[in-house]
């Protein structure tokens, strides 16, 4: 044994540790938000496959849903199309959305699935507009004109809104235990595809297929007090309150909006957790202490993954 093993003491602590949580989860969907730096780095890249095939044997059912933001920056730039963002998102003309689709759901996509099977896993890539998975809408974004107009309608392309999803072929995928990976684009009656936001994606597939957990990875610990200390354990009420004193503010306030609408919505919690952290879902999932930032519904008591034990 090599003098950096872990000692068999430890290993037994930790299966120990994990074993009610994996008796809540077993049989459940958990939906996971992939993104930020676990996405680029190879080592996180590497254990998040591992993680998610992990998931699997023990008998959750995992759904992927992942981004791609700076792949489709990168792609753009190269070649030679420039990009315009309004109020944080991307306009997507035809070109840009060609773009879109091709990275999305074809070389990042590609990639998540590969990896989990060459870690044991069978996973499935999908887009949206695979069997009719997303249906989405245009969305059209609010201005500010003179006070003496109406406020300017902003059209910022094939951007969308999820308007329903259909869990037939997530419920096909899940029965013989593959793996679902999930692009965020949608389509809508008259087939245009629409490029939607990875959050808002996974949250509405939490809602809809009942998922116990919705975990949405990002680059940040959670949510910081004004001290730098990690808030958890929160509800509706809580988090209202910590948006009307601007702790809550910026780019995290969809992603706290979005946990919000889906344990409003029968998903049993929602936690936001630092996709920096090797191994972060496993610790999230399966430890008492949790990482990140938990997100409860008004049923709910307590702060960490240990409210999710029997």
């Amino acid at each position: 044994m090599s003098n950096d093993a872990t000692p068999p003491t430890q290993v037994a602590h930790v299966l120990t540790e994990a074993l009610p949580y994996i008796r809540r989860f077993h049989g459940r969907t958990v939906v996971v938000k992939y993104g930020g730096n676990a996405m680029v780095d190879e080592e996180l890249k590497r254990g998040f496959a591992r993680d998610v095939v992990l998931m699997k044997l023990v008998g959750i059912n995992p759904v992927v849903v992942h981004g791609g933001g700076p792949q489709i920056g990168t792609v753009l730039e190269r070649i030679g199309k420039e990009t315009e963002f309004v109020q944080g998102m991307r306009v997507t003309d035809s070109e840009t959305m060609d773009v879109v689709e091709m990275v999305l759901g074809g070389l990042v996509n590609k990639e998540i699935v590969s990896l989990i099977n060459t870690h044991g896993g069978r996973a499935v890539g999908l887009s949206g507009k695979d069997g009719g998975l997303i249906q989405a809408r245009r969305l059209t974004l609010t201005g500010t004109g003179p006070a003496e107009k109406a406020p300017e309608i902003i059209d910022i392309g094939h951007v969308g809104e999820v308007t329903g999803i259909d869990p037939s072929l997530m419920s096909l995928l899940d029965g013989a235990d593959f793996i679902p990976v999930v692009a965020p684009i949608g389509v809508d009656e008259a087939g245009i595809s629409y490029n939607i936001n990875a959050d808002l994606v996974a949250g509405h597939l939490a809602q809809t297929l009942r998922a116990e957990k919705l975990i949405l990875m990002t680059n940040t610990a959670g949510i910081l007090d004004g001290a730098g200390n990690l808030l958890t354990g929160l509800d509706a009420e809580r988090v209202a309150q910590l948006i009307d004193d601007g702790t809550i503010h910026g780019g995290m306030l969809p992603k706290v909006d979005c946990a919000l609408q889906a344990v409003r919505n029968g998903v049993g919690a929602a936690t936001i957790i630092d996709g920096r952290v090797p191994h972060a879902v496993l610790l999230e999932l399966f430890t008492d202490s949790g990482v990140g930032t938990l997100i409860h519904g008004e049923d709910v008591n307590g702060a960490s993954g240990a409210t999710q034990a029997p």
